[in-house]
This record gives C-alpha cells, sequence and structure tokens, in this order.
C-alpha cells in the first residue's frame, strides 16, 4: 500500500514543469492520491496542461488570487467531485519588480500589500475553505525559504513576507489542530524554477547554496516532492507547526 492512497490533494501554484509545485504533484500521484491542479489565467494554462497530463489531474482549474470568487470555485469543483479534500499545497508567491528588486526601506505599501495578500493571505483563505472539507483530518503545506529567518541578498521584501507566511502557519497548526489539520511548510534550498528567475543574481545565489551546504548537493523538485510525501502521510500525524528545509543542510551553517 502506497503512502497517499486514497487521499485527494489539491496542489495550487503549478506554472510549468519546473515548479516545486510541480514535484509535489508527481510525488502525490506516484504516492497513490489523486490531485487537482490550478493555473493562474488563461496565459498560463498551456504551461500547465502538459503536467496536468503528465501527472494525470483530474481537475484543472483556473485559480488567481486576486479574482472574487475564483478560489470558492476551485473548493467547490473539488468538494463536488470528491466530496473532501485531504492535502492542500499553496506554493504561490508573488512581488511586484519594482518593490521586490529595491530595498526593503524603499518598498511602496500598495507593492507590499499585494505581496503579503497573494503570498500570505492567500494560505489563510485557503486554509479556512479547507477545513470543513478535511473531515478526516488532513494536511496544510506551503512553501517558505531562508531568507524568512535570515536576510539573504537580493531577496529584499520577500524575507518579510516569507517571515509572516512562517507566522501564519504556526497560528494555523493551532487552530487548525483540534481538526486533526495539520499544518506544515517546506523551505527548499534554491531551485531553478520561474519564481527563482525573477530574483536579481539568482544562479549565483544556488551555486552558493550548493558550495555552502555540507551535501554539496545540487536540489531537485523531485527531493521536494518525497518529502511533501512524507509530511502529507499518517506517518507524520505528530508533525506540526514546522518548517522543513530541504537545502542539503545549508540552513544550520553560521
Amino acid at each position: 500500500m502506497s503512502a497517499l492512497d486514497g487521499k485527494v490533494a489539491l496542489v495550487v501554484g503549478v506554472a510549468n514543469e519546473h515548479s516545486i509545485a510541480t514535484g509535489c504533484a508527481q510525488a502525490f500521484v506516484d504516492a497513490g492520491a489523486e490531485v487537482a491542479l490550478t493555473y493562474v489565467n488563461a496565459r498560463a494554462k498551456p504551461f500547465v496542461q502538459p503536467v496536468a497530463d503528465a501527472v494525470g489531474a483530474k481537475l484543472l482549474l483556473p485559480l488567481d488570487v486576486e479574482a472574487d470568487g475564483e478560489m470558492e470555485a476551485v473548493f467547490a469543483a473539488v468538494q463536488k467531485k470528491w466530496g473532501r479534500l485531504d492535502i492542500l499545497v499553496h506554493s504561490i508567491a508573488f512581488c511586484p519588480a519594482a518593490d521586490l528588486h529595491g530595498r526593503v526601506v524603499d518598498c511602496s505599501a500598495k507593492g507590499f500589500a499585494r505581496a503579503m495578500d497573494i503570498s500570505v493571505h492567500s494560505l489563510i483563505r485557503m486554509a479556512r475553505l479547507a477545513e470543513p472539507m478535511m473531515t478526516q483530518g488532513g494536511t496544510i503545506l506551503t512553501m517558505t525559504y531562508y531568507g524568512g529567518e535570515k536576510v539573504v541578498d537580493h531577496y529584499n521584501v520577500m524575507g518579510p513576507v516569507k517571515a509572516a507566511l512562517e507566522g501564519t502557519l504556526r497560528a494555523l497548526a493551532v487552530e487548525l489542530g483540534p481538526k486533526r489539520i495539520r499544518v506544515n511548510a517546506l523551505s527548499p534550498g534554491p531551485l531553478q524554477t520561474r519564481a527563482g528567475s525573477g530574483i536579481a543574481h539568482f544562479d549565483a545565489l544556488i551555486d552558493a547554496a550548493r558550495e555552502r551546504a555540507p551535501e554539496h548537493i545540487a536540489l531537485t523538485i523531485e527531493d521536494v516532492g518525497k518529502v511533501a510525501v512524507m509530511l502529507a502521510s499518517d506517518a507524520a500525524r505528530g508533525v506540526s507547526g514546522e518548517i522543513t528545509h530541504i537545502d542539503g543542510g545549508l540552513h544550520v551553517r553560521a
């Protein structure tokens, strides 16, 4: 019996085949789960459709978290098809380029608010919709980065945003714990993804991370997916409110 046999997973945040969310979706399917995926808009769908086909997604739905009603429609579609939800992956983040590439002290109020809304408050909204569907308990996973703990060059305002995300997941873990809903974060090291490409000097950041990490390995989305399966499985039923680093040990280095 596979680790996730019979479980239903909604994976939000696939941009293309290289997305961390793609690694999670494929790993869930390999472990026996059925998955639903989302795409942000019509322009993005051609890049997400091949992923949905490759993993055998049962649903592929539009979800722009800034569009009124789209999030509710996604959860309603999952409810209609399966009558429940076991796993939710929140793998989305955004900051306007003008604010992302500048100093934190120069970040605009509008840019900061938008980054927080898309990257953090969307998790709260998804958790609220998932709660009544996780009738037998469940797992909510979000994606963070070491830049939420320490200042990482060029990560800029996304550091404070990820710090807020980490504080939010701990609060959700406490509030949803009585329903046996576990909330955890994955914190991968730098990976070549579309999201990462928006950060200045990101290739140098990847090279430096690989050089300094104790394992000196090149991490992959498959590595992240395997840890996601572990945390979503019943074997991790006692784990909640945690940030699990997948970075070859980089985070322990001074």
